[in-house]
């Protein structure tokens, strides 16, 4: 026993205390700045390079919700694009993760736009059904980790639950794929009312790599409300945390 918490004191502690100002890495590759004096030359440059069309070939300005943070654009034009580490990307309205020359505002949701039954109901607890909709396991593996020791995110009573039956709202994970058209619907209609759509990766926001492909079926996404968007490519967990303590007004 004694050797056992001789190991445990050596690790130090890996509890994150405060999750709305943990630092991360310089290196992680977060909220992107271009440059307010970007040329129409250096804009189609980088816009040619992008493989998801997130770089508006006019404005330059790069859309976070389509963005694979390959970081290609900030490669080729160091001078005037750059990626912060700045993992607080978030939305609910999806123009705001529009980010543009020039302007570096920070991307937070837009507490006019959040329903007031969803702070009334589930600032205390929320639970959440998990959809893989032809993810490639990488968000999933993140959101998984939002509950682990180091985010322990339950702290809130925000949890994953094996059922939709059971849970406040769903997390869509996946561009939707053909074969989980059906399932979604199923899994959706199964929650109770008032129910939470979060589109988590920029698979679930926009179709990514795969946008244009005629095996999707993102019909679900035009007919119904999405409360939360949660860029990455994966996402990282502490960017779904923020965003889901800013919709539930969590300080």
């Amino acid at each position: 026993m004694l050797k056992k918490l001789k190991v445990l004191k050596s690790h130090g502690s890996q509890y994150i205390k405060n999750l709305q100002t943990q630092p991360v890495s310089d290196l992680f590759r977060g909220r992107p700045i271009i440059s307010g004096n970007i040329s129409e030359q250096e804009i189609s440059r980088v816009a040619s390079i992008c493989p998801v069309d997130a770089i508006d070939k006019k404005s330059g300005s790069i859309d976070i919700g389509r963005c694979v943070f390959c970081k290609e654009c900030a490669f080729m034009l160091p001078e005037k694009i750059r990626f912060t580490n700045d993992y607080r990307l978030a939305a609910n309205v999806r123009e705001t993760l529009i980010i543009r020359p020039g302007v570096e505002i920070p991307v937070r949701l837009d507490e006019t736009k959040v329903r007031g039954e969803i702070r009334k109901l589930f600032s205390g607890a929320l639970k959440l059904r998990e959809v893989s909709a032809g993810g490639d396991n990488s968000c999933e593996m993140e959101l998984a980790a939002s509950g682990n020791v180091n985010f322990d995110f339950g702290r809130y009573g925000i949890e994953f639950v094996a059922s939709p039956r059971h849970a406040d709202g769903i997390v869509i994970t996946g561009p939707i794929t053909e074969n989980m058209e059906e399932a979604l619907k199923i899994c959706y209609d199964a929650i109770p009312l008032p129910k939470i759509i979060i589109l988590a990766g920029t698979d679930a926001i926009s179709g990514g790599i795969f946008d244009g492909s005629p095996a999707l079926r993102r019909k679900f996404i035009e007919e119904h409300n999405i409360d939360l968007f949660v860029p990455g490519n994966p996402i990282h967990p502490l960017t779904y945390i923020n965003g889901v303590m800013d919709l539930l007004g969590i300080k």
